[in-house]
C-alpha cells in the first residue's frame, strides 16, 4: 500500500506582498520626509520655485510679401509665414493674451537677395513695414528684430564674403546701417545674430549717434553652430542656398567658457540682454552666465527644438501639451529672463485658461 502523502501549504498561496513587507519592517525613523511638500496640487505650488508665465514669452513671426497670406512651413507643424496684414492681426492676438514682445524673421524673395544683403537696408523691407504696421494697430507690444544678413544674401551667411572668408569687419559696417534701418521703422530692440565680432560696440554707438539711445540692444553673444537650425532656415529659404557652414563666426558646441568670454565682451560693448541659441542642448550655458553676470539672459527655444516636440507629439509618442510646458519651465529653472518660443501663443492660452 502506497504511503500516504500529506500536502504542505505552498509558501507562496495567499501572500500580501505589500502587507508582509509592512509586517517585516519598522515604521522609518525619517525627521525629513520631502514627499510632505508633494502630497497635494495646493502645497507642489506654495513650495514651487520656478514659475512660467505670459511675461516669460517672446513669439517669433515669419514674414512673407503679399496679402491676406498665411503659409505653412513644412518643418514647423503649426508654424506659418505671415504676409504683414496677417503679422498685424497675429500681433493684436498677442496683446490680447499679454505676450511682451514679438521678434521677427523675413522669407526674402530671391530676386530681392545680392551677396551684400542690399536689401537688409531697404527702408520699405518687409520687417520695417512690418514695424510700421503693427506699432500703428498695437502699439505697446515690443518689436525685436534681427540684425543679421543671412536671410538676404544669396550665399546664406550672416555677412558679406570674399571667396569662402566671411568678413568680419566689412559686414559690421552694414549690420549697423541694418540696425539703424530698423530702429528708424520703430523697433524697440535690436538683436544682432550674425556672431561678428564688435558688432555691439558699433551698432551701440551708430543708434546713440542718430538719437535712438532708448533703443535696446538683445544680442545673441552665445550662437553655436548647431544642427538645430534646419527648420529655421527652411522657413526663411536659406536651406538651399546656403554655401558651407557657419562654423567660423558661430560657436563650437563643445565650448562653454567660450561663451562667458563672448558674454563678457557684448556687456562691455553696450548689450542690455543677452541670448543663448539653442535653448534646450545648451541649459548649462544659460546657467554659467546667470550665476556670473547680473544681465538678462533670453533663450531661443530654436526651430528644430519645436519641430522634434511636434513631430512626437504628432505620432503620439508624447504628450505634446506636456513636453511643451516642461521643456519652457526647464529655461526658468536653468535660469532664463525669457523665452523665444513658437509655442509662444498656445502657451499663453494655457495658462490663461488655469486663472
Amino acid at each position: 500500500m502506497a504511503p500516504s502523502r500529506t500536502s504542505s501549504p505552498s509558501p507562496f498561496s495567499h501572500r500580501d506582498p505589500v502587507q508582509e513587507a509592512r509586517d517585516s519592517l519598522k515604521k522609518l525613523d525619517l525627521t525629513h520626509r520631502a514627499r510632505r511638500n508633494r502630497k497635494a496640487e495646493w502645497s507642489r505650488r506654495l513650495v514651487r520655485e520656478n514659475v512660467l508665465t505670459t511675461d516669460d514669452l517672446i513669439w517669433p513671426l515669419f514674414l512673407i510679401e503679399g496679402e491676406n497670406r498665411q503659409e505653412p512651413v513644412a518643418a514647423m507643424p503649426g508654424v506659418e509665414r505671415l504676409s504683414i496684414d496677417a503679422a498685424v492681426r497675429a500681433a493684436v492676438k498677442a496683446a490680447e493674451l499679454n505676450i511682451p514682445a514679438l521678434a521677427f524673421f523675413p522669407y526674402t524673395e530671391p530676386e530681392l537677395r545680392d551677396p551684400l544683403g542690399k536689401e537688409a537696408l531697404n527702408a520699405q523691407n518687409l520687417v520695417c513695414r512690418a514695424c510700421r504696421a503693427i506699432k500703428r494697430e498695437v502699439p505697446h507690444i515690443g518689436l525685436i528684430t534681427d540684425v543679421a544678413l543671412d536671410p538676404y544674401t544669396t550665399h546664406g551667411h550672416d555677412g558679406v564674403m570674399r571667396g569662402e572668408e566671411i568678413l568680419n569687419d566689412e559686414s559690421v559696417a552694414v549690420l549697423v546701417e541694418q540696425a539703424l534701418n530698423q530702429a528708424r521703422a520703430g523697433a524697440d530692440v535690436i538683436a544682432p545674430s550674425d556672431m561678428m565680432d564688435g558688432r555691439v560696440a558699433a551698432i551701440r554707438a551708430a543708434l546713440d549717434a542718430e538719437g535712438f539711445e532708448s533703443v535696446q540692444i538683445m544680442s545673441y553673444a552665445a550662437k553655436y553652430a548647431s544642427a538645430f537650425y534646419g527648420p529655421f532656415r527652411d522657413a526663411i529659404g536659406t536651406k538651399g542656398v546656403l554655401i558651407g557652414d557657419k562654423r567660423t563666426y558661430q560657436m563650437d558646441p563643445a565650448n562653454s567658457d567660450e561663451a562667458l568670454r563672448e558674454v563678457a565682451e557684448d556687456i562691455e560693448e553696450g548689450a542690455d540682454m543677452v541670448m543663448v541659441k539653442p535653448g534646450m542642448p545648451y541649459l548649462d550655458i544659460i546657467r554659467r552666465i546667470r550665476d556670473q553676470f547680473p544681465i538678462p539672459t533670453f533663450a531661443y527655444q530654436v526651430s528644430g527644438e519645436y519641430a522634434m516636440i511636434q513631430a512626437a507629439a504628432g505620432h503620439g509618442w508624447i504628450d505634446g501639451e506636456k513636453a511643451m510646458l516642461e521643456s519652457l519651465l526647464a529655461f526658468k529653472r536653468a535660469g532664463a529672463s525669457g523665452i523665444l518660443t513658437y509655442f509662444a501663443v498656445e502657451v499663453a492660452q494655457k495658462l490663461a485658461d488655469r486663472k
